[in-house]
C-alpha cells in the first residue's frame, strides 16, 4: 500500500474532496485525522475508515480552523493518538461569491484567513512532527487561482496566495527540513456542496448531466474520488523529490485556451 502506516491530517474531510482524500488515504494504509464542522459527518468518515485488528485507523476533530488553538489541536491529536505525523492536507476552504464591486474588507479578510492563512498556521504547527518523518504537505487549490470567475474574486485571490505559499515553502522546507510541499488545483468537481450551491442558484434538476462541452470536454465533471487518487500520489514516497509544484487538474489547458471560439455565433444557414 502506498501510504502504509503513515499518519495524515486532512482538513475539511467530512464531505467532498476532503472526505474522498481521507478515505483513499486510509485505503492505501494511512491512519487519518478527520476534521470538519459537523459532528455526525466527521463521525461517519471515521466509521467508514474503520479498524484493523480492533484498532481504529481514524480519529476525528470538530472545530473551526480559524480558532487560534485548532491547528495545534489537530497536530497534537495526530501525534498523541498515532505517535507521529507524516502528512498534512490543507483542503478546507471558504467558497464564497464576490466581485470587484461587492467584495468588502470583511469578506476579503475572512476568505483569506480560511484559505491562505490557516494553511500556513497548520504547517507552522506541524513543522517539528513533519521534520521528524521528512513528511509532506499537500495544499488543495483551484484553477481559479489563475484568474477566476467574475463572481469568485476573493476566493480566486486566496487560492493565488495559496499557490505562492506552496512554491515558497516547497523550496524552503524541502531544502531545510526535507518536507515536500505541493499543490493540486482541481477544476470543476461534482461534490455535495457544489450540487447544493447550484440548486440554490436556480439550476434545474440533473444539471450535471447537461454540462456544455466547452466546460467539460468529457461530458461530465470530475468526481472527488478522481481528485483523491492524484492526491495520494503526492503524499506517497514514490513522489520522490517533487516539491514546490502546483499541478492543475482540469479537462483542458487552463493557460492558453481561447474559450471565445466556443461562444462565436454560428454561420447562418444557406
Amino acid at each position: 500500500m502506498r501510504l502504509a502506516d503513515k499518519v495524515v491530517i486532512v482538513t475539511g474531510s467530512a464531505t467532498g474532496i476532503g472526505r474522498a482524500i481521507a478515505l483513499r488515504a486510509a485505503a492505501e494504509g494511512a491512519r487519518v485525522v478527520v476534521h470538519g464542522l459537523e459532528p455526525d459527518l466527521v463521525a461517519g468518515v471515521v466509521a467508514a475508515i474503520g479498524e484493523v485488528d480492533g484498532v481504529a485507523r481514524g480519529v476525528g476533530h470538530v472545530g473551526e480552523l480559524t480558532e487560534d488553538h485548532c491547528p495545534r489541536t489537530l497536530v497534537d491529536l495526530a501525534v498523541g493518538h498515532f505517535g507521529r505525523l507524516d502528512a498534512v492536507v490543507n483542503n478546507a476552504a471558504a467558497v464564497v461569491t464576490g466581485d470587484v464591486r461587492s467584495t468588502d474588507a470583511t469578506l476579503f479578510e475572512r476568505v483569506m484567513r480560511v484559505n491562505a492563512l490557516v494553511p500556513l498556521l497548520l504547517v507552522q504547527a506541524a513543522l517539528p512532527a513533519l521534520a521528524a518523518t521528512r513528511g509532506a504537505v499537500l495544499n488543495i487549490g483551484s484553477i481559479n487561482a489563475w484568474s477566476g470567475e467574475p463572481n469568485l474574486l476573493p476566493y480566486s485571490m486566496s487560492k493565488g496566495a495559496l499557490a505562492t505559499l506552496t512554491r515558497n515553502l516547497g523550496d524552503v522546507l524541502f531544502r531545510e527540513e526535507g518536507i515536500r510541499v505541493n499543490q493540486i488545483n482541481p477544476g470543476w468537481v461534482l461534490t455535495e456542496n457544489e450540487s447544493a450551491r447550484k440548486r440554490s442558484q436556480g439550476f434545474e434538476a440533473e444539471w450535471e448531466r447537461r454540462i456544455p462541452r466547452e466546460f467539460a470536454p468529457s461530458g461530465r465533471l470530475f468526481t472527488p474520488a478522481e481528485i483523491a487518487a492524484v492526491a495520494v500520489g503526492f503524499l506517497a514516497d514514490e513522489s520522490g523529490p517533487v516539491s514546490g509544484q502546483v499541478c492543475d487538474l482540469e479537462q483542458y489547458p487552463v493557460i492558453g485556451r481561447n474559450p471565445l471560439k466556443y461562444l462565436a455565433p454560428k454561420a447562418p444557414s444557406p
